[in-house]
């Protein structure tokens, strides 16, 4: 969070880093799309300090990217699930990711696919009303290995 004025600028990727541009933020959203949902687990996954996970979250659910869900009334135990605006950003993070890949990868990098036929899909721009895929329409699972970072 950055905290920074954009006087006289008209530009919503400074808005949007305002949010989401945190590299912890990201992070949570990321595993937020991956399936955990409870404050520990995603603490064990990111090692991130407590306090600092919990204002993460707290900002988070602030924008209206995740929801608190109540899942057990003694104790009181409440875990975190992507809104509509939080799903949105499954786009954004494929191309972050994909870019991260091509260029930065040193392991075999993770492909995202169609679930019902297995095919690849890659983050693109397509024209207003094209019909798009879902989240819960692809995976995310192991690649074929390491291609050459420059194509």
């Amino acid at each position: 969070m950055l905290k920074r004025d954009y006087e006289g600028q008209n530009c919503s990727i400074a808005r949007a880093l305002e949010v989401v541009g945190e590299r912890w933020t990201l992070l949570i959203i990321r595993d937020a799309f991956l399936g955990l949902r409870r404050f520990d687990q995603f603490q064990e996954s990111l090692g991130v300090a407590r306090h600092v996970l919990t204002d993460r979250l707290n900002r988070l659910v602030e924008e209206g990217i995740l929801e608190r869900v109540r899942y057990s009334e003694r104790p009181e135990r409440y875990e975190y699930r992507l809104t509509r605006k939080g799903r949105e950003l499954n786009l954004a993070l494929t191309g972050l990711r994909q870019w991260g890949d091509k260029y930065l990868s040193e392991k075999p990098p993770r492909i995202l696919r169609r679930k019902t036929d297995k095919k690849p899909v890659v983050a693109a721009l397509v024209p207003k009303g094209a019909e798009v895929l879902r989240v819960g329409e692809v995976e995310l699972v192991p690649g074929p290995g390491l291609k050459s970072r420059i194509s």
